[in-house]
């Protein structure tokens, strides 16, 4: 155990010197803000440094073997430190590709990791490649994907080949509910700041504000004097939210998701020209449950809190939902049975990479291998946990 630490303090440090190179790629490959890999680079090397917390999580246990992860275009040092972390700290090697859109960033990756045989970076093969060589290699035991939900009915078909496998599938619109007691002063910031985030290209940036009417009005007013901050522009400006969006699927998913709008009202001047797009705030009655990416927020007026809570818990992605306020009796416990992960008036801006991670139904699962029976689970879970076996 000690000798898996101090590989990962090492990895650590070279991940902390290739800050700078990790930052100009991502924003040469997919627009990313400057400032935005900077801190995604800063998590995942305190992250690993601090994986003796995890020790507990691990101990008494045995490796699967070879775990392997397909990486998706963003925040690939947070997905080297949450995955290859936790697998290294069980015993296990980490095998990963890169996506399509990150040829930079995977040179910089791999850099990283090559004085340590128990990583390997693919960067010679596509992703579909890559997932069918994980297949037919007897030593991968484990397999993490993400993407839409015909990326996991594929690999489900497949899963017989490994012990384990995981899908992050499509986070849909993630809602954010806003109670009538709700803190705005500590609200605003966080549903402003975490939907336009990275030009909203995370899975747990918010989609969908579901505001109580009576204080409908005063949000919005407040939500609209924070817009100016939400600055779209060069990566390199310390100043910037929102880059080129430069991954051609996340602007059609956009153009899909705005074609879907009914009855909406844009409540700021927005820019759609080629890569420049967003950021779209719009106020609609009914926004559309629909696969999205990008700048993009929807205000929801509704009649009460009981209203609010109904129509979350209908939502076709049941990834991620936060509220603030004081929820009705058995919201909270609905959510918490519906969605993957549940944030009851959260105080971060980027997600602790401690917390537990995963989604439910449409949008995550894993399927488990045990003496040839496939089992199914899903919801929230944690990385180091679920990366050794059981003795």
């Amino acid at each position: 155990m000690e000798t898996r630490l101090q590989l990962l303090q090492e990895l650590a440090a070279r991940l902390a010197a290739h800050r700078e190179e990790l930052v100009i790629a991502a924003a040469e490959d997919i627009g990313a803000p400057y400032r935005v890999t900077g801190i995604e680079v800063d998590l995942a090397v305190d992250h690993l440094k601090t994986m003796a917390v995890e020790v507990p999580e691990v101990e008494g246990k045995s490796p699967y073997g070879t775990v392997a992860a397909i990486f998706p275009y963003d925040a690939a040092p947070v997905m080297l430190a949450r995955v290859g972390g936790a697998a290294i700290l069980g015993g296990n090697r980490f095998r990963f590709s890169f996506s399509s859109q990150t040829p930079r960033t995977a040179r910089v990756m791999s850099e990283v990791v090559a004085p340590f045989p128990e990583f390997e970076a693919v960067t010679h093969l596509d992703n579909r490649r890559f997932g069918e060589e994980c297949v037919r290699d007897p030593q991968v035991r484990v397999l993490f994907i993400s993407g839409g939900g015909g990326v996991g009915a594929v690999y489900a078909k497949q899963a017989k080949a490994f012990d384990k496998l995981f899908f992050a599938g499509p986070s849909g619109l993630p809602p954010v509910i806003l109670f009538k007691d709700a803190p705005l002063t500590q609200a605003l910031p966080f549903v402003v700041k975490r939907a336009f985030l990275n030009g909203g290209q995370y899975c747990t940036t918010l989609k969908r504000a579901y505001i109580h009417q009576e204080i409908y009005e005063k949000t919005r007013k407040l939500i609209l004097a924070q817009m100016p901050e939400i600055r779209v522009g060069d990566p390199a400006d310390p100043l910037t939210w929102i880059g080129p969006i430069k991954v051609e699927r996340t602007r059609a998913l956009l153009d899909r998701a705005l074609g879907a709008l009914d009855g909406a009202k844009f409540l700021v001047p927005y820019r759609r020209e080629g890569e420049w797009q967003g950021p779209f705030l719009v106020e609609t009655p009914k926004p559309p449950d629909v696969e999205l990416f990008g700048p993009f927020l929807a205000l929801i007026p509704v009649s009460g809190d009981a209203e609010a809570v109904t129509r979350v818990l209908r939502s076709r992605y049941p990834f991620l939902v936060s509220w603030f306020g004081t929820a009705p009796p058995g919201a909270k416990e609905a959510f918490t049975k519906t969605f993957g992960m549940v944030y009851d008036n959260p105080d971060f801006l980027f997600t602790p990479l401690r917390l537990p991670f995963g989604g439910r139904g449409e949008s995550g699962w894993i399927l488990e291998n045990r003496n040839g029976r496939m089992s199914k689970r899903d919801g929230a879970f944690i990385y180091s946990t679920e990366l050794v076996k059981k003795t």
